[in-house]
């Protein structure tokens, strides 16, 4: 192919990604003009789907974020363009987060940081723990390694259940029940579908090990969060880190707040700090592929959602 003709839109923002377009041998373009598009809105559908009408030279769209839920119908509704997210471009930052909060929840880190005496000995081992991982994909990767110092007994539910290296056990979604049943702890890292929606409510929650921690790192609907309340207060759950959360931002007053053994965090798994190198990256490699005619990465499912 030519040098691929792309355009980064709306104009004006995130000038990072300019610089990637250009260190990845493209040339940018307005969208009349293009063949790609990196579109940098990640909630204005009726945007994207308008200007994807408009110009249907348009052949590949890059979007930068990991989560595609807001864009899922313009995805469908385009089959015939190629489609790449941020998918795995985050994955080592929110996976460290993830490993953090587990951490300071399982060895009650929250409520010591908030005591204003000294209190008792309190918390359970992350080493030797049962722990389940809800979802495969590339924080789930690095999350693993990080784990294995401690010798966990990891059981991973992923969509195609192939091992994973550093999993003792892959499990398809039909077989979560077994997955949380006496675990110590569970990890979101896992896309957001409507068949993900609500996995953590009651029900599941109950299979967990008396205290066992809750770390989600994925999306705030993976977990009703009435029903996470009241597994907080009677003990069913020992302690939840959230990086997401259902509201999100999280209301002033909301009773997680109040909480002692609840680690709010406010969506900064990956802060813009972390993600201007690792997206930079991935778009130059991407554009680099594209002129190829090579395979691009973060390819988009769109029956999967993500």
């Amino acid at each position: 192919m030519a040098q691929p003709r792309i355009a980064v839109t709306p104009a004006g923002s995130r000038e990072y990604l300019r610089e990637a377009v250009i260190a990845g041998g493209g040339a940018l373009a307005e969208p009349s003009d293009a063949d790609a598009l990196v579109w940098t809105t990640p909630d204005d559908a009726d945007g994207l789907a308008a200007l994807l009408d408009a110009n249907p030279g348009i052949a590949w769209v890059q979007l930068p974020f990991a989560g595609i839920e807001p864009l899922v119908d313009v995805v469908h509704a385009h089959p015939e363009r190629a489609w790449t997210s941020g998918k795995g471009v985050y994955a080592e930052p929110v996976a460290e987060m993830a490993l953090a909060l587990l951490l300071a929840g399982m060895r009650n880190l929250g409520p010591y940081a908030a005591a204003t005496a000294w209190t008792g000995p309190a918390g359970r081992n992350l080493t030797g723990a049962k722990v389940a991982v809800l979802g495969g994909g590339g924080i789930t990767e690095a999350l693993l390694p990080m784990l294995a110092p401690f010798g966990a007994d990891v059981t991973v539910v992923r969509r195609t259940p192939d091992p994973l290296p550093g999993a003792t056990r892959v499990l398809g979604p039909e077989r979560t029940d077994t997955a949380l049943t006496g675990a110590d702890a569970v990890v979101l890292a896992l896309a957001l579908t409507p068949d993900t929606i609500g996995v953590l409510d009651a029900r599941t929650l109950a299979l967990l090990a008396p205290g066992a921690a809750v770390v989600n790192v994925a999306r705030g609907g993976h977990i009703v969060t009435d029903d996470l309340v009241a597994a907080l207060r009677s003990g069913q759950v020992g302690s939840a880190g959230l990086d997401v959360t259902d509201p999100e931002p999280l209301p002033e007053g909301h009773p997680l707040w109040a909480l002692p053994n609840v680690i709010i965090t406010p969506h900064v798994g990956n802060t813009p700090e972390m993600a201007v190198p690792l997206l930079s990256a991935r778009l130059t490699d991407n554009v680099r592929r594209w002129a190829a005619g090579q395979a691009l990465i973060g390819v988009v499912d769109p029956d999967a959602g993500y």
